[in-house]
């Protein structure tokens, strides 16, 4: 049990464990993004990143997101998407609020979800990164069952790839600080790693 948001959650759920076949998560729901391109180095997979992300903010279910990653948004869309009109972006992973996870990224290609960003000293995050983007905002309580489902899948993403640890997960606002606050001050740090360091707790 944790308190997330001021609530109390127990996950009775075992720990699910996913496969990769491809770099390609195979029991979950593809969407393949144009928006991507080589590594520096294939072999060099040692960093994930938590993310967030709402179109429009704090509205969830919509098609936004994926219209973001897959073909981009055009103002069409609305005075709001505006300011994202021809924006090319990605993420490898999506986690919706119903924990439901979409892949957009083979984990072997570059998504383009950090920017600008550094990470012990190291630029240019992407060419090292994961990238995982949950539904929601920076300010607001994440779900239980996205919790359940990052769990999930982070671990079978660290049980794949072996250059990635506990101590190389981090967040957008910490590689990108000043410029970026996700996944923001409601996401609870302490029991998503205390319940990778359990795996077998959930």
């Amino acid at each position: 049990m944790t308190i997330l948001g001021h609530k109390l959650y127990r996950f009775a759920e075992p720990v699910k464990r996913h496969t990769i076949k491809n770099h390609w998560i195979r029991d979950v729901k593809h969407c393949a993004s144009p928006h991507y391109d080589e590594r520096p180095d294939k072999q060099d997979i040692s960093l994930l990143v938590i993310h967030c992300i709402s179109l429009p903010e704090g509205c969830y279910g919509t098609p936004y997101i994926e219209k973001l990653f897959t073909q981009g948004l055009s103002q069409q869309e609305g005075d709001y998407f505006a300011p994202l009109t021809g924006l090319r972006v990605s993420s490898h992973l999506l986690i919706r609020r119903d924990g439901t996870i979409e892949q957009y990224v083979p984990f072997d290609k570059r998504a383009w979800h950090a920017g600008v960003s550094s990470y012990n000293g190291r630029e240019r995050c992407n060419d090292f990164s994961i990238g995982i983007e949950l539904e929601g905002t920076d300010h607001s309580p994440y779900s239980k069952r996205q919790y359940q489902s990052l769990v999930d899948v982070s671990q079978t993403i660290l049980d794949y790839y072996p250059k990635l640890t506990l101590d190389r997960i981090t967040g957008h606002q910490h590689i990108a600080p000043g410029r970026k606050t996700d996944p923001g001050r409601c996401f609870d740090w302490s029991y998503y790693l205390n319940a990778l360091s359990r795996k077998d707790s959930l």
